[in-house]
């Protein structure tokens, strides 16, 4: 394990504060139950993420990848910390979704700042292997937050949960402020340019002008992108269909999701242990289609064929952790380092935008159609673009794209 204490600490930090944020989902959703008894008012919850980054992602790349990214991070989550703590302090819903988009417009620029800092930090040899240990970590915060935030709810208070968040966010803070500075030779002395409309212009520019260089890369990378889309729409109709459709309870739901979850840290604990003998290709394209067969193993089955569902939810979670691991070493070892804030950005805006219609447009047409025909469809065309992702892959496999393979199998293997 020579030279994996940094990756490791910083696996470390951002696991505990996944495991915060899944208690304090469960927390949050049962507070807004409680003080609005009011479905809509929960639902308002799922639209606050996609708005900050449609009100953020527009700049916040041209101040990531022009400030000290170890620094932005810390100061990310101490404000996330102290924002989180002072919900309990109120009991109208307008102080707290303002917080809460608050929270989200910080978190906004952590995920792209932490994209960035992650690929300086380990190197190109390293990446595939920490990318399979930080998806088992983020499994396991996906399995324990729940159940941790019930047991604190059953004998504590949904304050307590929050307030649990909050110190993840400093513990979090306090484990980036021990990793070393990667943007340490590049900012001292520096002196920090004004952010401007114009400046923001051209790193859009930068960004499109990378995409016309990189037409292989784009190609993958919008396909994957378009797959994930698809799958977040089926998600947001999953509770739907398992009770309307399939006719389970509440409680069986529950069951279902703890065996996606189940699933999840055992596809990322294979994926962890395999990562020397499986290829970046391979993770990408198998992860991907066999995600997407999931998806449509549940959404054919029914109250008489159960048992389909129950597969279905398992191959999603196990083989999620594939294709996540695959497109990330993927995306790491594709996009400058010096551009990496402004592409995620950049993208994350487009990503918002199309999540929103996507999510709105599969919620209507099973409305005005049925809602069985209509996820099989979504699902369908899901696996034909896995289809086109995986024969992508492969014959892009003597590219650049993928010669990162190679290097790594023998750096590991020495």
């Amino acid at each position: 394990m020579k030279g994996w204490k940094n990756p490791l600490l910083l696996v470390f930090g951002i696991g505990v504060s996944n495991i915060g944020n899944w208690i304090y989902f469960v927390a949050i959703n049962l507070l807004v139950l409680k003080l609005t008894g009011s479905a809509a008012a929960i639902a308002g919850l799922f639209i606050i993420r996609p708005l900050a980054i449609l009100v953020t992602n527009t700049w916040a790349g041209t101040v990531i990848d022009r400030i000290n990214k170890r620094k932005l991070m810390i100061y990310i989550d101490l404000i996330r910390g102290l924002l989180i703590g002072a919900i309990p302090f109120f009991t109208s819903m307008v102080p707290i979704y303002i917080i809460m988009f608050l929270t989200n417009v910080a978190g906004a620029f952590f995920a792209p700042t932490s994209e960035t800092y992650i690929a300086k930090l380990v190197p190109p040899e390293k990446r595939k292997r920490f990318n399979s240990i930080f998806s088992f970590t983020t499994s396991g915060a996906m399995l324990l937050g729940p159940s941790v935030s019930g047991i604190l709810i059953m004998y504590g208070s949904l304050d307590t949960s929050i307030y649990i968040n909050s110190v993840t966010f400093f513990l979090c803070a306090i484990a980036i402020s021990l990793l070393p500075d990667v943007d340490k030779e590049h900012t001292d002395g520096q002196v920090r340019e004004r952010i401007t409309m114009r400046m923001i212009m051209n790193d859009w520019k930068s960004v499109y002008e990378f995409g016309k260089t990189a037409a292989g890369f784009m190609l993958v990378f919008l396909i994957f992108q378009f797959i994930t889309l698809i799958s977040f729409a089926l998600d947001s109709q999953e509770v739907t269909f398992i009770q309307q459709v399939v006719g389970l309870s509440e409680k069986n739901y529950g069951l279902l999701v703890s065996l996606t979850g189940a699933g999840y840290v055992a596809g990322s604990f294979t994926v962890s242990a395999l990562a020397n003998r499986l290829s970046v290709r391979m993770l990408i394209g198998m992860g991907s289609f066999l995600s997407v067969t999931g998806y449509l193993l549940l959404y054919i089955s029914s109250s008489a064929t159960v048992s389909l569902a129950v597969i279905g939810f398992i191959i999603v979670g196990f083989f999620s952790p594939f294709s996540f691991t695959g497109y990330t070493t993927f995306f790491q070892n594709n996009v400058p380092l010096g551009l990496m804030g402004r592409f995620s950005s950049a993208f994350g805006f487009f990503q918002a935008i199309f999540q929103i219609i996507l999510t709105l447009l599969l919620g209507y047409l099973a409305e005005i159609i049925e809602l069985q025909i209509v996820t099989i469809a979504f699902s369908g065309i899901g696996i034909i673009l896995a289809v086109f992702l995986f024969t992508v892959v492969f014959l892009q496999s003597k590219q650049n794209l993928f010669v990162i393979d190679s290097k790594t199998e023998l750096s590991e293997k020495g």
